[in-house]
């Protein structure tokens, strides 16, 4: 195998015409530089050098290798170039699984803040069904996730926020003049269930339990507009989370809950590894930011 520092040293010997110029040009003596290019001719199986009056000139073989010793230092200059560009969150390429009521409130307005800060790296937004195994087996960087009932080994997760579920009612129902409810006022209530079931199904669960009564479900519903319509239609009353609730249904009105008031935990889940990627540390942070506000 070829070594590539001296490759290197012929280029210099090459450039400069002579030993005794790369010599001085590299800080070595003409000895050391005869013995490395020796060397490297004994590894390429060719002679690299031969006379020419006070000097010498490459052969064919020689000037192949300084030729590509060239061009090694280049790529060597541009990775470096381009390591430290990663290193400073300059450049990069970042995916993020989320899910959707996640995205306008938290996840949206964080990437504006870390775009604004790191205008170079690219973000590749998905929404899959195992957000979890996504990040474990690297085909996601960050996922947005309520509470998971089982974890994933060597995944992390950093708790962002909790978002209060409201009760979502009527217009004209007989508890909407309330500014607050009781969660057990809505015991004998007809329910529309707005989540699948899973985690955020199971804050809504534990709370009624905690209350003293089951959720009567009338009508199933897999996202949050739907849910509003079946209740803008009288069907039933429902419990959304806050961050659900960005587009309104003006047949509705949403107040909150107490005793208890039923949230959940929204974490982002990263690698136990993402330190090596210091720019996903970044838009970690642009998330906390964006959490606390």
């Amino acid at each position: 195998m070829l070594d590539v520092r001296r490759m290197q040293i012929l280029r210099a010997v090459v450039a400069g015409g002579s030993v005794t110029a790369a010599a001085a040009n590299l800080g070595y003596t003409p000895s050391a530089i005869s013995q490395q290019v020796a060397a490297l001719e004994k590894e390429a199986g060719l002679p690299l050098l031969e006379r020419a009056g006070r000097g010498v000139r490459p052969t064919a073989a020689g000037r192949l290798l300084a030729d590509h010793a060239a061009v090694i230092s280049r790529q060597l200059a541009e990775a470096e170039t381009e390591l430290a560009d990663l290193r400073a969150g300059r450049t990069g390429r970042l995916t993020i699984c989320y899910f959707a009521s996640a995205g306008a409130p938290l996840l949206a307005p964080a990437l504006a803040v870390f775009r604004a800060r790191h205008p170079g790296v690219r973000i590749d937004l998905r929404i899959t069904d195992d957000p979890l195994s996504d990040v474990a087996h690297d085909r996601a960087d960050l996922a947005l996730v309520v509470t998971p009932h089982s974890r994933h080994p060597g995944v992390r997760l950093v708790h962002l926020l909790d978002d209060p579920y409201r009760a979502v009612l009527p217009r004209g129902h007989r508890l909407a003049a309330q500014r607050v409810l009781d969660l057990s006022d809505l015991a004998d209530e007809p329910w529309i269930r707005g989540e699948r079931p899973g985690p955020c199904l199971t804050p809504i669960l534990d709370g009624c339990a905690a209350a003293g009564f089951s959720p009567g479900f009338v009508v199933e519903s897999d996202d949050y507009p739907t849910t509003q319509g079946f209740v803008a239609a009288g069907l039933g009353v429902s419990l959304l989370p806050r961050l659900g609730l960005t587009g309104r249904h003006p047949d509705v009105v949403v107040r909150r809950v107490r005793s208890p008031e039923p949230a959940r935990a929204i974490h982002a889940a990263v690698r136990e590894t993402s330190a090596a990627q210091p720019v996903l540390d970044r838009l970690l942070t642009a998330l906390q930011e964006t959490a606390r506000r």
